[in-house]
């Protein structure tokens, strides 16, 4: 084994930042080892820029997510990150932020390490992003694609910023999600470049052509020259232009890679594996056999989207918008219930107590359909609660009925008969949301009567690690 075989995965997620670094377990050639991992929380939600946005609007400070990216980097063993021979970078799918082509960040010296700081850049208008209404995806071109568009899709903001805010448009020349920024300003690219993993998710992407749909976009007026180039997930997209913390100058650095891809490729032993993750969104992910190709015409109204994953190879994704963000949602509007009352509470003793109290209420005939964010291929659906009556107003019942509304909604979605007819054995649940509420993990267990096991927190980011160690072994090999 060579000396250098130790990789850095990175992960950009909506509310923390993870780094994680992996290194190939001896003897075992499809084993690895967690070195050392971290995470932050971002604490990055910021105002639209455009106005136009009002509330819809959901943009996050790209600065704020360098920030706690470099706090994550700082805390890693610094010994370790000198054999770091390759980095594999993944992130919030769907969301787009722009920049100026070598404007978009500086290198500085910070403190012991040099980093790099944003200069030229918009914020990360985000995946939770709601400025795009019915109406007005109704009123753009249809997609030559299997996937349809949503509000948050990076295709459909460049849109509503071309009709609402085109002078916003005019300061920048460069697009893409927030892990191609990173990479781009890692290696020092003048155009980003894009896995197919996350041209799908913004939208106007042909995964059978890999191709951006230039003419339709190009009829209808769409700034084709902010659209990335795209590359294989999986491939390089350059090395490290700077040292960085201890990782030395020419890393390679892979193609970012879409956040839901790399949890499963860390967590998805067989193909008989079904991958749960519960973060603040809901991702329920089932492999497609080899060869299988999605309907060639987007269906916006089916819950199971078909994601480019490796090898030209597909994911069936259930993805709700409604996970641990309406469990924050809940614990957010009872803090300021008790603040209209005078009183004070930390959220994290609400959350503690409320998990604890559904714990020991083991049933419910309280109902929660917890959709107050809609779903994509139900937009305008609100939340509601039914079968209420004066036995079922504890908390206790309120978040038992909570926690199995958030996994009955995504059962909904892709039923666990579904499951078993493509041969799903094994559920591999994986998120912070899952991995840190007992409720939650009874639930999963009810709705899907299969085998279940907990993957790590860090499934993302080390799922971007196994990427570029994988490469790495298999360069030595070669």
């Amino acid at each position: 084994m060579a000396a250098r075989s130790v990789t850095l995965g990175i992960d950009l997620g909506t509310t923390s930042v993870k780094a994680a670094l992996v290194e190939a377990a001896l003897g075992d050639p499809s084993g690895f080892v967690v070195l050392a991992s971290c995470a932050r929380a971002a604490q990055a939600e910021t105002a639209a820029q455009s106005a136009a946005a009002g509330p819809q609007g959901q943009e996050q400070d790209v600065k704020r997510i360098i920030q706690a990216l470099h706090e994550c980097l700082a805390a890693l063993p610094r010994q370790q990150l000198r054999k770091v021979c390759g980095i594999g970078v993944s992130g919030q799918m769907h969301g787009v932020m722009f920049w100026k082509t070598g404007q978009g960040c500086a290198w500085t010296e910070g403190g012991a390490a040099p980093v790099f700081e944003p200069r030229a850049v918009s914020h990360l208008v985000t995946w939770q992003d709601g400025r795009c209404s019915s109406e007005f995806l109704a009123s753009l071109p249809q997609p030559e694609s299997h996937l349809s568009v949503a509000t948050g899709f990076g295709c459909a903001t460049i849109f509503w910023l071309l009709k609402n805010s085109p002078e916003f448009l005019k300061s920048y020349d460069t697009a893409g999600t927030i892990h191609d920024y990173v990479v781009a300003m890692l290696c020092g690219l003048a155009r980003p470049l894009m896995s197919d993993q996350n041209a799908a998710s913004w939208g106007y992407f042909n995964t059978r052509s890999q191709s951006w749909n230039l003419e339709i976009l190009r009829a209808a007026g769409f700034p084709i020259q902010l659209l990335p180039d795209v590359a294989e997930p999986g491939s390089v997209a350059g090395r490290t232009s700077q040292a960085w913390f201890e990782i030395p100058k020419g890393t390679q650095v892979g193609v970012a890679l879409g956040d839901l891809q790399a949890s499963v490729y860390s967590c998805m032993a067989q193909k008989t594996d079904a991958v749960l993750n519960i973060s603040t969104s809901v991702q329920l992910v089932a492999s497609m056999p080899s060869g299988f190709q999605p309907p060639q015409t987007p269906d916006p109204a089916a819950p199971v989207a078909y994601f480019p994953y490796f090898d030209r190879t597909y994911l069936a994704v259930a993805a709700s918008l409604n996970g641990g963000n309406v469990l924050a949602t809940f614990v957010h509007m009872l803090v300021q219930w008790m603040a209209d009352l005078g009183l004070q509470v930390e959220e994290s003793m609400v959350y503690s107590c409320m998990i604890q109290a559904a714990a020991q209420q083991r049933d419910t005939c309280l109902t929660i359909t917890p959709t107050v964010l809609g779903e994509r291929h139900l937009p305008d659906q609100l939340a509601s609660v039914t079968g209420i009556s004066s036995s079922d107003l504890s908390l206790g019942h309120v978040t038992r009925a909570l926690c199995r509304g958030i996994v009955q909604n995504l059962h909904s979605m892709l039923p666990f008969r579904q499951l078993r007819e493509w041969g799903v054995e094994r559920v591999i649940g994986s998120g912070s949301a899952l991995s840190r509420n007992e409720v939650l993990k009874q639930e999963v267990q009810r709705a899907f009567p299969l085998p279940v096991s907990y993957g790590r927190d860090v499934d993302a980011a080390v799922g971007a690690a196994l990427v570029m160690l994988q490469r790495s072994l298999s360069q030595q090999k070669s």
